[in-house]
């Protein structure tokens, strides 16, 4: 596996990328580990949560996980810098906001939406979705749901070699999250459960400071990003074969 020293990040309509020192071109190749697991590219599929770009209209003006107070206090950012100390360098990665997919899973062109995603080759794979699915109130709504996640799962699969981990909604749906969670489990993913987090008043952004929209105040906060990266950074120890010290 080529140790690859540059730092991608898709944004929802570009790119911006971040450059390393250059290895000399006659080094060996390192690989990039987190015990057992290869780390070198990691790939961060969610929503609003993962990235939103600039929305004046309600007053959010990042391009990050809606709504930390700053790029480098979002959860991918934090989990990414762990992943960096774990594994002595900080691996390529992608974001992108998949919204689009839980709001129209059924019929969503995996191969042709995510040809960018499915081409980095990810070793890592994080999927934080499931807030923006529509209540899944019939039968035929959450066979469609875990149809389409499944398909997710494998797709990605197929394409590579990833561990993935599935995590639940920010805020509590015992029906998607167990949907997720079976999903999970058949396609050899992680599922990691958060649900707990968006039960903590404190872990909302409203709980930090004052902001008007009552959507971005309810994501996330810079507690809440904290948590949410640190559980995700619990599971990849644990499935890396890491032992994880107690809080």
């Amino acid at each position: 596996m080529k140790n690859r020293l540059f730092v991608l990040l898709l944004v929802l309509s570009g790119a911006v990328a971040g450059v390393l020192p250059v290895q000399a071109a006659d080094a060996p190749a390192i690989p990039v580990q987190i015990g057992k697991l290869a780390a070198a590219r990691v790939l961060y599929l969610g929503n609003s949560i993962t990235l939103h770009g600039p929305a004046p209209a309600i007053g959010w003006t990042g391009n990050w996980g809606m709504a930390a107070s700053a790029k480098e206090k979002d959860y991918v950012s934090l989990l990414t810098a762990d992943l960096a100390k774990a594994a002595g360098t900080r691996p390529e990665i992608q974001v992108r906001n998949m919204a689009d997919f839980e709001r129209g899973h059924a019929t969503f062109d995996l191969a042709k939406e995510f040809k960018t995603e499915l081409a980095f080759a990810p070793d890592i794979i994080i999927f934080a979705i499931g807030e923006n699915v529509a209540e899944l109130t019939t039968d035929q709504a959450k066979a469609e749901y875990a149809a389409a996640y499944l398909k997710l799962i494998e797709t990605f699969r197929q394409a590579g070699k990833p561990t993935i981990f599935v995590r639940s909604c920010f805020w509590p749906n015992p029906t998607k999250d167990e949907i997720m969670r079976k999903a999970a489990t058949e396609g050899g993913a992680v599922f990691v459960d958060i649900a707990k987090l968006g039960s903590d008043e404190t872990n909302a952004a409203r709980a930090e400071r004052k902001i008007e929209h009552a959507g971005v105040a309810g994501h996330p906060g810079d507690k809440g990003m904290r948590a949410i990266a640190d559980a995700l950074f619990v599971a990849i120890q644990q499935q890396a074969g890491l032992t994880v010290k107690p809080e």
